[in-house]
């Protein structure tokens, strides 16, 4: 229940905020100062907040969000916080929604593809990896006959000095 103090913000993080856990964050923070609100994933790749607070709760809010962002993995570029002309009825307990699910997921997969095509040929990555584990394998079976012919050659001395 937002109190005659209370005011509602909207607010805009852009940057490098999907796809990294940010509204997890954000959400962990605005329950942590029991501000009532949501958190979603924009379109145009920003994550928006709709949230209420006193304005030093909300100060706090943005300041604790881009710190804990960027420790988080978060690439934030800009913060912009825009006093609402009215207050909405938000839920209690500050939550993360699911908007687009199909959207967001579909984007992920784009961005999947995209980074799996712009790898070398893994075949040919492979094949002259066992190559060289193949040779490595050669020369390491050289190794251990050249040890057991070496241990054989102490067993033998040992044998000598056991039996004087």
């Amino acid at each position: 229940m937002v109190t005659l103090m209370q005011k509602c913000h909207s607010i805009i993080v852009t940057g490098k905020v999907q796809d990294i856990g940010f509204r997890s964050v954000v959400e962990h923070i605005a329950r942590s100062l029991g501000i009532p609100g949501l958190v979603f994933n924009a379109k145009d790749g920003s994550v928006k907040i709709l949230c209420c607070g006193e304005d030093s709760v909300i100060e706090n809010f943005t300041q604790t969000i881009r710190v804990r962002g960027e420790e988080s993995g978060a690439k934030i570029k800009g913060i912009k916080e825009i006093l609402l002309p009215f207050n909405i009825d938000l839920p209690d307990e500050f939550s993360k929604v699911s908007a687009d699910d199909e959207i967001d997921i579909g984007r992920k997969l784009d961005k999947g593809n995209g980074f799996l095509k712009n790898l070398p040929d893994i075949k040919d990555m492979l094949g002259s990896f066992i190559g060289e584990q193949r040779e490595h394998n050669t020369h390491l079976e050289a190794m251990v006959i050249g040890i057991n012919e070496h241990n054989a050659r102490l067993e033998a001395i040992l044998e000598k000095l056991v039996n004087r």
